[in-house]
């Protein structure tokens, strides 16, 4: 069923009082409720569903969930043959969860200097307790002691839910995320969540599947046991 409206969370109301994802708005696609709060429990429970915030500073907190939803399964990673070379060279020097606060700041610049601003201040703030908490993580691509690439996302379960990424140096960000998926993969994780799509993680494999068969999922991989709190590469 499909409300004309989405759903406002009541003011001191439980982390999750969400409604049915069958209640998404079509236009816009995926917006399911509005308000809230971002404790970690509430954006725990939100990811379990399948719900992420995304919102604007002028706006209140808008939760959604997309009719479709693109995804990586990790052994479907695609990587160019010029990425290839240039993950041999070893060129940057990569790491998990060095510096969080930092990839979320540059996150959040680059994004607004391409006119995205959902990465709030209170967002931010949200997302470094999560990190704090074990729940959310960051891979770092360094030069010569310089940040120079990286993106942040949530863990649960076999579940990584990627948020957003950044670059300053020619593919930086590429050889950091290629490097986890892989890591990922070592360590049994079966969905990378992308949120929306984009021709960028598309080059990559994701793919776009719908928001049922994305909820199935969630039910599966959430309820297995993944990593809790920092995270470091096997091996590099």
């Amino acid at each position: 069923m499909n409300m004309h409206k989405p759903y406002w969370i009541p003011h001191n109301a439980k982390a999750n009082d969400f409604p049915p994802l069958e209640r998404a708005l079509k236009h816009p696609d995926g917006l399911l409720a509005i308000g809230g709060d971002l404790t970690c429990e509430r954006i725990t429970i939100a990811y379990r569903l399948g719900i992420f915030p995304w919102y604007s500073d002028n706006e209140p907190i808008l939760w959604w969930s997309p009719s479709q939803r693109m995804v990586l399964f990790p052994e479907k990673l695609q990587v160019s043959r010029s990425l290839q070379k240039t993950i041999r060279k070893n060129k940057f020097t990569l790491t998990l969860d060095r510096n969080f606060r930092e990839v979320i700041t540059e996150c959040a610049g680059f994004r607004n200097n391409q006119a995205g601003t959902w990465i709030t201040d209170d967002m931010k703030e949200a997302y470094c307790q999560l990190h704090a908490h074990g729940f959310a993580h960051s891979v770092e691509a360094w030069y010569e002691g310089n940040l120079v690439g990286g993106l942040y996302g949530i863990g649960l379960g076999k579940v990584f839910f990627g948020e957003s990424m950044f670059t300053r140096m020619g593919d930086a960000s590429k050889v950091a995320f290629a490097n986890f998926v892989w890591q990922l993969q070592e360590w049994g994780y079966e969905l990378i969540d992308c949120q929306v799509a984009t021709e960028h993680l598309r080059r990559f494999g994701a793919t776009e599947i719908p928001r049922l068969k994305y909820r199935e999922l969630l039910d599966d991989l959430c309820e297995q046991d993944g990593f809790v709190g920092k995270w470091n590469f096997d091996q590099i």
